[in-house]
């Protein structure tokens, strides 16, 4: 019997991954939002237990819940990686990337090494994992030093870490060098475009 209804390829996750100060997050929105792409990735709304700021919404920025709640949906195991910063907890909630897996929609999301490996082991066939260098730790050290009112010792503190993260990049499925945003973004696309022809 003939249908005409053609069935939905499952979508992809694309994970952009790398030290802190090394353009991921501003890579990930320039990609959202670029007109070739605008219609075919959508960004994932983690969960956190921060406190809303002004301007955002729930659902949009983030899914905003109490840390009880948080604490609730780990163990119901409703969460599928996850992270605590400055005192705050953030995750991935499982049931909306997983539907809108199944929907065909493929998600974009800025992880930490621990998390893109999380996933990357739960959905080996559907992530993909891209590691995006700083041109050098000096550059790195210039970013994070302007980026933040940190002290020296929180400033060297994230160079050390940033030095650990970046022995990790061989083990990620594809490294973008970030030294010019617009080269950088123009090998993100390619990465993306050729991924979800597979």
């Amino acid at each position: 019997m003939k249908t005409d209804k053609k069935q939905r390829k499952p979508g992809k996750i694309f994970i952009l991954s790398g030290p802190s100060g090394s353009g991921k997050t501003t890579l990930l929105a320039s990609l959202i939002k670029d007109n070739k792409i605008s219609n075919l990735l959508v960004r994932s709304c983690s969960i956190t237990t921060r406190p809303r700021r002004t301007g955002e919404r729930d659902a949009k920025e983030y899914f905003f819940v109490t840390t009880a709640e948080f604490k609730r949906l780990q163990k119901a195991k409703k969460i599928l990686e996850w992270t605590r910063y400055l005192g705050y907890y953030y995750g991935t909630p499982k049931g909306p990337l997983e539907s809108k897996l199944k929907e065909g929609q493929n998600i974009g999301l800025c992880l930490d090494i621990k998390g893109s490996r999380t996933l990357k082991k739960l959905y080996p066939d559907k992530t993909v994992t891209i590691f995006v260098l700083p041109p050098s730790l000096d550059e790195l050290k210039t970013r994070i030093e302007k980026r933040s009112r940190a002290d020296r010792k929180e400033t060297a503190s994230r160079i050390r870490l940033a030095s650990q993260e970046i022995l990790a990049a061989a083990g990620f499925d594809y490294c973008i060098l970030n030294q010019n945003l617009k080269v950088a973004l123009g090998e993100l696309k390619d990465i993306f475009l050729q991924e979800i022809k597979k």
